[in-house]
């Protein structure tokens, strides 16, 4: 067999043969590489990458965040509406007459710990051709101005996940973009029920239609589990309306208390699915702060960040300045509890100040909001030490800039 190919300065190519069991690539004498049972080997530093697999040398290759869902913000509990979110950055979507319960379970193939569960709870054959059930990830427009969408040159992606469902045969999966006229659905097939298998799918670059490259949705990645006549229709080439599926994708809502789970989710640029990019919860955690943020739950705990910043007569302003990291956009602030019992207006020392109608915010920016706080006759003549403050494990300050 071939043992030694070198690239002599002076001789030309040189093939060496051997009965070795290692191939060596050497160049003017000098071994680069080698190849054996054991794999492949290199002495010397690796030089002039330009690409890993067409896309950054670097980490932050995917284009999913909290791909194997460790954030979770909101709570672990289970959702059932539409537009609820199991898990940050993941989002449902539900219009018919079943019911559809998600919710992050600890069951995950080796190398995670959490996934999404998808139960069917009513079941909807999809009869209705409006009828539609996914879990969506919406992409910032902002991380996807490399994919070139739009534009020729276009560059592939590639999906990646785990995968497990009660029922086998084609799924469907696709990409839309904002205005929702442009899509192209990909099928992967589930061949062993309740066993975790890992997919992928390659989605060719669009070079047509509109895809925003803002703070708006750029690309949006969803997972059918039920689609009516409406969305049905060609998979593999980009089309110009949303579609969701083929004509013989799996209709999982069909079938009542069907489960089908994911986890290891990644969007890359590129034809080949590489390993998952782990990041640090941290890192996670804060890419997932760019969208929700969620504050308290301690009773006791201030939800404004500084007390009381203005009187303006019967009503008086508090602020959350979030951090000085912004936020995707101004977001919505809401308090969640009762009045007065699971959240507040309090005095230094936490003393209860009652009466207090904590309403609107006046005032929203990407790194933070201002409360507007009323009470008829409370005779202050100027700002004492107040504060918003969580009474319960119930009162919760959340800030929203989700897609």
């Amino acid at each position: 067999m071939v043992a030694k190919i070198n690239a002599d300065t002076s001789g030309g190519l040189k093939i060496t043969s051997d009965t070795s069991g290692t191939l060596e690539i050497q160049s003017a004498g000098t071994t680069k590489f080698t190849v054996n049972s054991a794999g492949v080997a290199m002495p010397g530093p690796l030089t002039g990458l330009t690409s890993i697999n067409g896309g950054q040398v670097g980490g932050s290759r995917n284009k999913i965040i909290n791909g194997a869902m460790e954030i979770n913000q909101r709570g672990t509990a289970a959702v059932a509406t539409d537009q609820a979110f199991p898990s940050d950055r993941f989002k449902t979507g539900e219009a018919g007459g079943g019911n559809m319960t998600c919710q992050v379970v600890a069951d995950a193939p080796a190398g995670f710990r959490n996934s999404i569960k998808a139960i069917a709870s009513t079941a909807d054959d999809c009869s209705q051709a409006a009828d539609e059930y996914t879990i969506q990830h919406r992409i910032e427009g902002n991380n996807v101005v490399d994919l070139y969408y739009g534009n020729s040159g276009a560059k592939t992606t590639t999906l990646s996940f785990w995968v497990k469902s009660s029922l086998t045969g084609n799924f469907a999966c696709f990409l839309v973009n904002a205005a929702q006229n442009r899509s192209l659905v990909k099928q992967y097939n589930i061949a062993q029920a309740d066993t975790w298998e890992k997919k992928s799918v390659t989605f060719v670059g669009d070079e047509a239609g509109t895809w925003l490259i803002t703070n708006g949705i750029g690309l949006n990645l969803c997972f059918t589990l039920g689609a009516g006549t409406n969305y049905a229709g060609t998979i593999d080439s980009w089309q110009g309306s949303r579609l969701m599926r083929g004509s013989s994708s799996v209709q999982f809502m069909a079938t009542v208390n069907a489960t089908w789970f994911v986890t290891g989710i990644q969007l890359e640029v590129g034809s080949t699915a590489t390993d998952f990019e782990y990041r640090s919860n941290g890192q996670e955690l804060a890419l997932c702060r760019r969208y929700f943020r969620k504050f308290g739950g301690i009773a006791g705990q201030p939800l404004s960040q500084q007390g009381a910043q203005y009187l303006d007569g019967n009503t008086i302003y508090f602020s959350y300045m979030a951090d000085l990291s912004e936020m995707r956009a101004a977001p919505t602030a809401s308090l969640t509890g009762t009045v007065n019992t699971d959240y507040a207006v309090y005095q230094s020392g936490f003393t209860k100040q009652a009466g207090f109608a904590i309403g609107a915010v006046a005032y929203s920016s990407k790194v933070g909001v201002l409360f507007q706080t009323v009470k008829n006759g409370h005779g202050l003549s100027s700002i004492p030490q107040l504060f918003l403050g969580a009474g319960s494990t119930s009162g919760f300050l959340q800030l929203s800039a989700e897609l």
